[in-house]
């Protein structure tokens, strides 16, 4: 009983070991950590601080240019309203044809005044008609002008020109009337004309251009 009693006594734990051991060190810390502070202000009794001020140079505002915002576009006025007149108007209003077909040459109104009368189609007083003296020649002309696709798939057609005949014979200007439906061989009558040449209209023994209805057939063999 005596030999545990003894042993017992003698055990003390690690963490009270530890404290006691740690108490002792701080006490010779704090010594030390004294000690150190005597001499430093014993070898150094004066102790001056650096000028820590900083000096910097005024800096110079930079001021941003004026921006003037224009005013708001005006607003847009609506537009007004239109007024139709009150006019009366029949049901069964007709119009007259207004087709060359209609109205012949010896039909048209003489042309506007200022205007020359080769400009559009009217009727042109002359005693003696233009007559066409070049029609063989007219024929080798259609063969040529001809088109060949059209020739070469049978479709042929007529086309019926107005024709201004000048004072010398000469076609001056070609305007199609009824067209043959192709305008391909409308076109090509319009070259065919301006290779036609007739006799001069005359009107009281003067020569005088007339516009005159001018007839292109143009046919498969």
């Amino acid at each position: 009983m005596l030999k545990r009693t003894e042993s017992a006594a003698l055990w003390i734990p690690a963490n009270e070991r530890f404290k006691a051991q740690s108490g002792d060190w701080m006490a010779v810390g704090v010594i030390a950590a004294v000690l150190a502070h005597g001499a430093l202000f014993t070898l150094f009794p004066e102790m001056n601080a650096e000028d820590v001020r900083v000096s910097s140079d005024p800096t110079a505002v930079v001021t941003p240019p004026e921006v003037t915002i224009p005013p708001p576009p005006d607003a847009i006025s609506r537009p007004a309203t239109p007024r139709l007149p009150a006019i009366d108007i029949e049901d069964d209003v007709t119009i007259a044809p207004t087709d060359f077909a209609s109205n012949p040459v010896e039909n048209l109104p003489p042309p506007p005044a200022g205007a020359r009368p080769s400009d559009v189609p009217v009727f042109i007083k002359r005693d003696i008609e233009p007559q066409l003296i070049n029609g063989r020649e007219i024929e080798r002309v259609l063969e040529q002008r001809y088109p060949p696709r059209l020739r070469e798939s049978g479709t042929g057609g007529a086309v019926l020109l107005y024709v201004f005949v000048d004072e010398d014979g000469r076609p001056a200007k070609s305007q199609v009337r009824e067209s043959s439906g192709y305008p391909q061989l409308d076109a090509a009558a319009a070259d065919v004309v301006e290779e036609m040449r007739f006799s001069p209209a005359m009107n009281r023994d003067r020569p005088v251009g007339v516009w005159v209805v001018q007839r292109v057939d143009f046919k498969t063999r």
